[in-house]
């Protein structure tokens, strides 16, 4: 006799555009969770996302987070991910803190609750080439990149998953599915890397497209406009508090020189719920 698959909740949430489906993880855990992002995230023979995210127990905070991109690969952080996840915490009154310690791949993130906005406290940022990783030596700002198609000037750092920021004029014109994949996987970045272009509009505010690892071209990506903002101050380029604009929405991001953490304010909105057999 074939046993039916067992039918799991899950939600379905956006942080600017950038969509996750968020399962409870707190009392079973699922076998395969890489398989499955693949299945899920699917967007034609799926429920559709840039990414998977298990809510799990932890010994260390108030919660775990594990986040999965569409290809199967588990990513350290996500920022507009963990916005919807402690968003989901309040609203599906799994803890009625105000403020919530979330322990991730990249360690632990503390977040705070102002209104309909979440902010995240993003840490420190990792700026040695080897601990992002790339495979370049001290600080990478500014630097040279060739490839066959183009070169690049680069700024690479770490948020616990690392990033390429590359500074732009024009973005409307810009290849993103031509130099996104071909940074991403470009041979100096060991893990890979997510990848930003950059349009510094004032030093109060930019612009940017990014290309994820593991999930392409997204509507949004926080921790992407965290590295972002962060380039654009290394660069002499903006303040650093300034509004990060994404193709999906508004980010508010400040680099703060007290105490050297990156902290990203937004939205994070529940789409639906529903029930899936997996």
């Amino acid at each position: 006799m074939t046993t039916k698959p067992k039918a799991r909740p899950f939600t379905k949430m956006h942080g600017i555009g950038n969509d996750v489906i968020i399962f409870d993880c707190l009392k079973s855990v699922f076998p395969n969770p890489s398989h499955l992002a693949k299945k899920l995230c699917n967007r034609h023979t799926g429920i559709g996302a840039d990414q998977l995210i298990l809510v799990i127990k932890s010994k260390t905070a108030d919660f775990g987070v594990r986040f999965f991109n569409p290809d199967g690969s588990e990513a350290e952080m996500c920022g507009n991910g963990l916005r919807c996840v402690a968003r989901y915490v309040k609203d599906h009154k799994l803890s009625a803190k105000k403020e919530l310690v979330f322990e991730t791949g990249a360690g632990l993130k503390r977040v705070k609750f102002f209104g309909k906005l979440v902010e995240v406290n993003m840490g420190e940022p990792i700026m040695k080439g080897k601990e992002i990783p790339v495979n370049l030596s001290g600080r990478v700002i500014n630097r040279p990149l060739k490839t066959d198609s183009k070169e690049f000037r680069i700024t690479c750092l770490s948020l616990g998953n690392p990033h390429c920021v590359t500074f732009h004029e024009n973005l409307a014109d810009l290849p993103l599915n031509q130099y996104g994949p071909l940074l991403e996987n470009y041979s100096i970045f060991p893990k890979k890397t997510n990848v930003s272009f950059v349009n510094v509009i004032s030093k109060k505010e930019i612009h940017l497209k990014v290309w994820e690892r593991g999930a392409g071209s997204t509507l949004a990506c926080g921790s992407a406009a965290c590295a972002s903002a962060v380039a654009s101050v290394l660069n002499g380029y903006t303040d650093r508090k300034m509004i990060a604009v994404l193709p999906g929405g508004k980010l508010e991001i400040e680099w703060n020189q007290k105490d050297n953490c990156i902290y990203m304010k937004g939205p994070a909105e529940e789409i639906f719920t529903g029930e899936i057999s997996i």
